[in-house]
């Protein structure tokens, strides 16, 4: 029975991201004991997976965690992060490991001079790479994410507009360039046929708030109010999801709901775009494209380095309504 940690330590969505890799050991790889590290915070994204038999966490100190590890005595270790810290934990277990090329040379050269020689894969398919050692395949299956019974939401304890159908509108975003401004969100949403459930965390209720008192459609705002299982269970029972290129973007992906998913500072050209497998769900990319100062971060800022934010201000929400409400 071969025992084999992961390593991915964040964020949410390359997390999720992960999913497929662990499904394909599981299958392909017999009586395979999986076993997960991720930060602390970042646990509620795989704790539900149901091909890992233990996760571990932590929460700055890696030597404890590693000491732990050990003691474990894993046949391999598969590195989905790359970066020190995970390289400091591979060196401290001493034993095969299997790692995926990052291309951070490539991001660099891509926000910096605006030279794009990123793979033409999806980052699932590179994360496949690292363990097609093993002869692990990809099964095209798409991404997992598993709800516990008890973090379904029943829809009838939300108001009475939204029992026949509602859009689920995820509104949040680690760094202010990769969401929408309110007023963007707003127009989106008094365009909408359909009433429109706003997602995130607390971080996002001010946000929620002012696009909730400002919409002339009606919204209901879920932000901070859900844990991350509840918040699947509502985009699992929407009939079209509107998310940011964030976690529950890859969320809803892996529960093969239809979406419209909106680039700012970030370009799909990362290789992070939602990922269906081979699935014919309806997804559409949204981007405001020629713009010279984008990508300007792999990650994202606070505010808009040009002080303009064209990437977000010019995307056109008359097309995103349009598109949903022909579908829906």
């Amino acid at each position: 029975m071969p025992k084999i940690l992961i390593i991915r330590l964040s964020s949410m969505g390359d997390i999720i991201l992960t999913t497929p890799v662990l499904r394909c050991i599981k299958e392909q790889i017999p009586h395979a004991q999986i076993h997960f590290l991720v930060k602390h915070k970042f646990k509620d994204a795989i704790n539900t997976n149901i091909h890992i038999s233990k996760i571990y966490t932590f929460n700055g100190d890696l030597r404890k965690v590693t000491n732990v590890l050990r003691k474990e005595k894993y046949d391999m270790v598969i590195d989905l992060h790359n970066n020190i810290r995970s390289s400091y934990i591979k060196m401290k277990l001493d034993t095969k490991s299997y790692t995926y090329n990052k291309s951070n040379i490539y991001k660099w050269l891509y926000t910096t001079f605006r030279i794009n020689k990123m793979p033409t894969t999806h980052i699932v398919d590179r994360y496949m790479e690292a363990v097609k050692p093993l002869g692990v395949l990809n099964d095209h299956k798409g991404l997992d994410y598993h709800i516990r019974d008890k973090d379904k939401i029943d829809i009838q304890t939300l108001p009475p507009e939204f029992h026949q159908g509602y859009i689920s509108f995820a509104i949040g975003g680690t760094f202010a360039t990769k969401r929408l401004p309110n007023h963007k969100i707003i127009s989106i949403i008094n365009k909408l046929n359909k009433p429109v459930v706003l997602l995130g965390g607390e971080d996002d209720h001010a946000h929620a708030y002012e696009i909730e008192s400002k919409s002339k459609n009606k919204v209901y705002n879920a932000c901070g109010k859900y844990k991350l299982g509840q918040s699947a269970s509502i985009i699992q029972q929407s009939l079209y999801v509107i998310s940011h290129d964030t976690g529950l973007m890859h969320i809803a992906a892996a529960l093969n709901k239809p979406m419209v998913s909106v680039w700012g500072n970030t370009v799909p050209e990362f290789g992070m775009t939602p990922f269906y497998g081979e699935s014919t769900v309806a997804h559409e990319i949204f981007e405001v494209k020629g713009l010279s100062c984008r990508p300007c971060s792999k990650i994202g800022f606070n505010s808009c380095p040009k002080k303009h934010f064209k990437c977000m201000e010019n995307i056109e929400t008359s097309k995103i309504a349009n598109l949903i409400n022909q579908e829906c």
